[in-house]
């Protein structure tokens, strides 16, 4: 759902020889070298939508075989539940999702909700997709919502909105980011070409 054409541009503007494909047949996703799950708006929405196009098989299959890249409510989509709408995640990382909570943050800011914009991302160490991106760069957020690991060792990058936040998490050939690569320039080319080129 949701950003489907501008991932693909960034994907083929990074990787120009390389066949990139929107698709919402499973034989294209358990034929394909990789796989990115965008996704935009609420949760809810695109957890029905998954579940509706017969995809959600063919994702877990992916998820435990290839390097899967997940974007914004896609990274979402990975926890076991969501605050939005009560709703049941693919349950592929222990945790949940949670909404910024409204009012004040730790510096008495009025906290605006959805965070939306540049904000920068502190890595929580190396990692394949990182290379070439500068520990503190700027990516672009759009979102209400977040998620919370049960387990820290997840976390690959942190993002502070009144309050530090994960913003990015990875285990084995999974790759999951709360902003969006495609609305993020150089740096955001850049780990969309590392992903294209990563063998976990």
């Amino acid at each position: 759902m949701g950003n489907l054409r501008s991932v693909q541009q960034a994907l083929a503007h990074v990787a120009p020889d390389v066949e990139t494909r929107i698709t919402s047949d499973p034989v294209d996703i358990d034929a394909a070298d990789r796989v990115v799950l965008p996704g935009q708006g609420a949760m809810p929405d695109c957890m029905s939508s998954l579940a509706a196009s017969g995809l959600e098989a063919a994702l877990r299959r992916a998820a435990a075989s290839r390097p899967v890249l997940a974007i914004c409510v896609g990274e979402q989509m990975l926890f076991e539940r969501s605050e939005e709408g009560n709703c049941a995640g693919l349950g592929l990382f222990q945790g949940t999702v949670v909404r910024f909570p409204a009012g004040v943050d730790e510096q008495g800011l009025r906290r605006k909700i959805p965070h939306m914009g540049w904000n920068r991302v502190r890595q929580a160490g190396p990692h394949a997709l990182w290379k070439g991106v500068d520990d503190d760069s700027y990516f672009y957020f759009v979102h209400s919502y977040h998620v919370r690991p049960a387990d820290r060792a997840l976390v690959a990058g942190e993002t502070d909105y009144g309050g530090f936040f994960t913003c990015a998490v990875a285990q084995d050939n999974i790759f999951a980011v709360q902003f969006h690569p495609e609305k993020s320039a150089s740096s955001g080319l850049r780990l969309y070409a590392n992903f294209v080129s990563w063998n976990p």
